[in-house]
């Protein structure tokens, strides 16, 4: 057997075995968590070393839904994550395309510009932030969460948008133009239908940031319950003695499920190349 051959058929079969290590090591915690949430306590006491509970029950999640209020706490989470993602969008596709195909001065330093937002830790604004919404009377509001929210993922969408428009064949909007359409024309009816992975991964990046964050969160609507989101719910159920380990399973369950469902049901444009054959050579 020669060298090449040889090293085919090894890679054959570590190929899937190594997929199956990766998948196993990933997938293990949360299919750990799962199962936790619906055992019963008792016989979690009984037998902690279980992996596969005897009896499944639902109750746990009845229980964080309705008495810990996870319902109000997703449904404030939701506003929260959509509305984040639709500004965001709206505001950094302009920008990124101005940056990605229009002339002006300082243009190849802007974008990086953006991100220098991230060279101050989110705890250094975190006290300006503050003291500013408390004097707006923003704070316990959802709405000036959207706002620190929006001012988060702004940057990073710009940059990311930016690549991604650059790589659009300007043959493409050339042929627009002389159809006759605008700049903003151009935009809506060509460069945004060939963009939908980037707008997909991008509002996905956006969404995962407003649904899973916390400090902010914490800081300006722990005063106000009713107006909590869901991970601030959560970190109340993991800091109190009285609440089973169960129903703190449950409740990460219901954190974790949203966003799983969302890649899930995004991940065709995440990985589709939709410019290709937007031309013909």
């Amino acid at each position: 057997m020669t060298r090449d051959r040889f090293e085919r058929a090894l890679f054959r079969v570590l190929r899937p075995v190594v997929i199956a290590l990766l998948f196993l090591a990933t997938a293990f915690p949360f299919l750990y968590m799962v199962t936790l949430s619906v055992r019963d306590i008792q016989e979690l006491i009984m037998d902690p070393g279980s992996l596969w509970p005897r009896a499944f029950t639902l109750d746990t999640y009845a229980d964080v839904l309705t008495r810990q209020g996870f319902l109000t706490f997703m449904r404030n989470s939701a506003v929260v994550a959509v509305s984040t993602v639709a500004i965001t969008l709206l505001v950094s596709i302009p920008g990124a395309y101005a940056v990605a195909r229009l002339r002006f001065f300082g243009r190849r330093q802007v974008h990086f510009l953006f991100l220098a937002v991230y060279l101050f830790p989110a705890i250094v604004l975190a006290i300006p932030l503050f003291v500013l919404f408390t004097m707006m009377g923003l704070r316990g509001s959802l709405v000036g969460l959207v706002l620190v929210y929006i001012a988060q993922t702004v940057p990073v969408t710009v940059y990311m948008l930016r690549n991604y428009f650059e790589t659009v064949p300007r043959s493409v909007e050339e042929a627009a133009a002389i159809d006759g359409c605008s700049r903003l024309a151009t935009i809506w009816r060509v460069v945004l239908p060939l963009s939908r992975p980037a707008l997909m991964a991008t509002g996905l990046y956006a969404f995962m940031i407003a649904w899973n964050e916390f400090l902010f969160a914490l800081l300006f609507l722990v005063e106000k319950r009713e107006s909590w989101t869901v991970s601030l719910g959560l970190s109340q159920l993991a800091g109190s003695i009285e609440v089973p380990t169960t129903v703190l399973m449950a409740g990460s369950v219901v954190l974790t499920l949203p966003i799983v469902i969302v890649f899930f049901v995004g991940e065709r444009l995440l990985t589709e190349g939709l410019t290709a054959g937007a031309e013909k050579g």
